[in-house]
């Protein structure tokens, strides 16, 4: 299969806090969570731009329950922005609705299987990201 503009692509879950970070490929159509970092760790995630060579970035457009905007739908909207001038890639914005609460119940499954501990729970934004990833593909 020859390969697409937008095969490998960077997800981000935008928090006030933290930003949850995963990784994937159309090939495979699958996500990984990677990290999480701090809203302005630049220099994290031009590391992490440098090492995985993203074709896209894909960040998670927080809405209302109905679909409208809300506060972190600016601030998703603006590091969007940031990323798309910064690494001068395609950005995709992805609804994420429902996202966290599916990041708890697999995180719940993982803790419940061993494969997870609680101390592991940091990086449920990073698995949020996956999540987001996993619907963009």
């Amino acid at each position: 299969m020859p390969a697409t503009p937008e095969d490998t692509a960077l997800a981000f879950d935008v928090g006030t806090r933290v930003i949850g970070v995963a990784i994937g490929n159309r090939l495979s159509g699958s996500a990984r969570a990677l990290t999480t970092l701090a809203p302005d760790d630049w220099t994290r995630l031009d590391a992490l731009v440098a090492t995985w060579r993203p074709d896209a970035l894909v960040v998670g457009l927080p809405l209302t329950l109905d679909g409208g905007e809300q506060a972190m739908s600016k601030r998703a909207r603006a590091f969007a922005t940031q990323l798309e001038q910064r690494y001068q890639r395609v950005v995709h914005l992805v609804d994420e609705r429902n996202t966290s609460r599916e990041a708890a119940r697999r995180f719940a499954r993982q803790r419940a299987s061993g494969a997870a501990k609680r101390k592991d729970a940091a990086e449920i934004d990073a698995l949020a990201a996956a999540i987001i990833l996993e619907a963009w593909l």
